[in-house]
């Protein structure tokens, strides 16, 4: 990724301190005053509102944070304003045992359910991979098991 960033749900700032440059947002105060105390680049931002210009952003990732979201065409959207065209989205989301073991979690996306939400968004699938690689027996016994997409706005 080049150019400006958006870590969207930037917790404690662990992906805004590996990739200097990056904007990080979080609706958690508490999160945000962390990354602030840590020198981050981090913000404040309402529910489902990005506090950032349209067309701004090269690159957002989202790193276990869809899943959280119930109805997520408002924050989608946010994310369609503020990204360029030709901007590449990163979206992690749970494997099955993960999504089990947190409550909070009120989606499940399959790695199929993933590419679609976002094509049916207008984005290019660039590529949907496993974390930490490719094998369903780990999908259903390790909890950080993840799915990645890896999506360019047309």
């Amino acid at each position: 990724m080049t150019g400006l960033g958006l870590d969207l749900g930037a917790g404690i700032g662990e992906f805004l301190a590996f990739r200097p440059g990056t904007v990080g947002v979080d609706i958690n105060t508490e999160n945000v005053d962390f990354c602030i105390a840590q020198g981050l680049d981090c913000r404040l931002m309402e529910m489902d509102i990005l506090p950032f210009d349209g067309d701004e952003f090269d690159s957002i990732i989202m790193d276990n944070v869809l899943e959280h979201i119930a109805d997520p065409i408002p924050i989608l959207t946010e994310v369609d304003r503020t990204l360029k065209k030709g901007g590449v989205l990163i979206v992690g989301v749970p494997g099955v045992m993960g999504f089990k073991c947190d409550e909070d979690h009120k989606v499940f996306y399959s790695k199929k359910d993933l590419a679609a939400t976002f094509e049916n968004r207008g984005y290019a699938v660039e590529k949907i991979l496993s974390m930490p690689f490719e094998w369903t027996w780990l999908d259903n016994r390790m909890s950080q098991y993840c799915y990645y997409g890896v999506f360019r706005k047309s």
